[in-house]
Formats: C-alpha cells, sequence, structure tokens
C-alpha cells in the first residue's frame, strides 16, 4: 500500500512537470490561420477547394460569432517579418484562381461580414469564361479586398525553364499593376508548387510574400514566401472541424510535404 502511494505520487508530480512543460513549449508553435479557397459554387461530388456559397456564409458566420478578428494577409506578412505575436483568434482569408463566382457569391458575404481578403489572380486570365473581369476586380479593391498574382496563367512553376518562370512572376505583376492601378504586394505559387530559386526570383520581382498551400518544411511560417495555407471545403461543415482548422495549432499534425 506504501508503495501504492508513493507510485501514485510521483505519477501525480510528473503529469504536473508535463503538463508545465507542454504548456511553455505549445505557445511558440501558434501559426495564424491562412484560410484558403477557391470556388465558391455548387458541385456535385465535393472539391478539396470548392465551397457552396450556403456553407461559406456558415463559415464566415462562424468567424464572427466566434470573435475572429479577421486581418488582411499584408498586416500578417508585416507581423512576421516584425517578429510580433498576433493574438489568438486571429484568421486571413485568401482565394486563388480568380473564379468570377468570388465575386458574385463570396464578395456580398465578405462585405456584409466586413472581413478583408485576397484574391489571387493570373492576370491572362481575366476576362475569360468563368473568370472575373476587370470592373468586378476593381470593385472589390475599392471595397478593401487586395489582390494578388497567381502568375499569368496558373503555370506550375517547378516544371518550367527558369526564363518561363521569371516571364510568369514578373509580367502577371505588371500586367495586374497597370490594368488596376494598384501595387500588387502578394504571389501564390500555382498548386502550391515552388523552390529556394522561384522564392528569389519572386522577392527580387518585388513581392513581399507568397503563399503555398500545405507544402514545404516551414511549419509555423517563418518564412513569409512560403507561407503555409489550409484548405476550406464542403467538407468543413461541422464546428469540431472548424474549431480545429482555425484552433492555431492545425500545422503541428501536418506532415512536411515536398515543396515542388
Amino acid at each position: 500500500m506504501r508503495y501504492l502511494k508513493k507510485f501514485f505520487i510521483v505519477s501525480i508530480v510528473l503529469l504536473t512537470i508535463a503538463v508545465m512543460v507542454f504548456s511553455l513549449w505549445l505557445p511558440g508553435r501558434y501559426v495564424v490561420p491562412i484560410i484558403m479557397y477557391h470556388q465558391v459554387t455548387y458541385t456535385e461530388h465535393p472539391q478539396t477547394n470548392w465551397v457552396s456559397p450556403e456553407n461559406f456564409e456558415w463559415q464566415m458566420a462562424y468567424l464572427k460569432e466566434h470573435n475572429y478578428d479577421v486581418i488582411p494577409l499584408g498586416e500578417l506578412v508585416e507581423a512576421v517579418e516584425e517578429g510580433r505575436s498576433l493574438p489568438r483568434k486571429t484568421a486571413v482569408i485568401t482565394f486563388d484562381d480568380g473564379y468570377e463566382n468570388n465575386y458574385t457569391q463570396a464578395f456580398k458575404v465578405l462585405k456584409e461580414y466586413g472581413f478583408p481578403a485576397t484574391i489571387f489572380v493570373p492576370s491572362d486570365k481575366v476576362g475569360t469564361k468563368g473568370r472575373l473581369t476587370w470592373e468586378q476586380i476593381k470593385e472589390m479593391i475599392a471595397s478593401g479586398i487586395d489582390i494578388g498574382s497567381h502568375t499569368r496563367i496558373e503555370l506550375y512553376l517547378p516544371d518550367a525553364f527558369v526564363e518561363v518562370q521569371r516571364q510568369e512572376i514578373e509580367m502577371s505583376k505588371n500586367i495586374l499593376e497597370q490594368n488596376l492601378g494598384i501595387t500588387v504586394d502578394h504571389f501564390a505559387y500555382p498548386i502550391g508548387g515552388f523552390s529556394e530559386e522561384i522564392k528569389e526570383i519572386v522577392k527580387r520581382a518585388g513581392y513581399k510574400s507568397a503563399c503555398a498551400t500545405n507544402r514545404g518544411y516551414d511549419r509555423f511560417n517563418k518564412d513569409v514566401f512560403e507561407l503555409n495555407r489550409i484548405r476550406f471545403s464542403d467538407k468543413d461543415n461541422r464546428k469540431d472541424y472548424l474549431w480545429m482548422k482555425l484552433s492555431g495549432y492545425y500545422n503541428l499534425f501536418r506532415k512536411a510535404k515536398n515543396p515542388y
């Protein structure tokens, strides 16, 4: 009985120490979740980056009801560069590919909740079927939506020659800036693919950040040129799913993935 009591006491002490160590270790692993969408539309079969208009609005309502501070991507990038921590329940919203339903479906919801977002647009697809027009983009910019580059034609950069990579990265920025009269500060790698050489081209082109998907080895978004994002879709239709993905610790459970 005496040994059992000692064992119990030792177990409690060790558990207490473990909890204290974990509580000190965990905060340094917090990452502001960067939400990634593509299309806001209906689909017969669930797609990884597609969400129905109803589910999109429900997810935005969840952010509002649970007091998340949705900030522009640029604000997050500045905080990372300055080594400044942001409060828990901070989030960033992004869209890839510049689909027209980002305007017809998502934009009105974002305005309703007062949420900023960044839409990464492939410059040469503006105005083509199913994509945003220059007029729609300008209207969204006037309401606080930021526009980033997604190359000219959504090219998977690691498979391209260096000169083609440079053209896609640099010219897409120039085309967007010339047509919209803004400075394009942020870039997203199509399909999330990048390399150290591609990152250098992005930096030299004058961008302030670049977003991937869940690729790369930096799980804690210390490098603003390989920011990990979290996919949201129709599968995220339960509060526990959203809580997990928005907790700030989701990346702890994601395996490092080759960036190209």
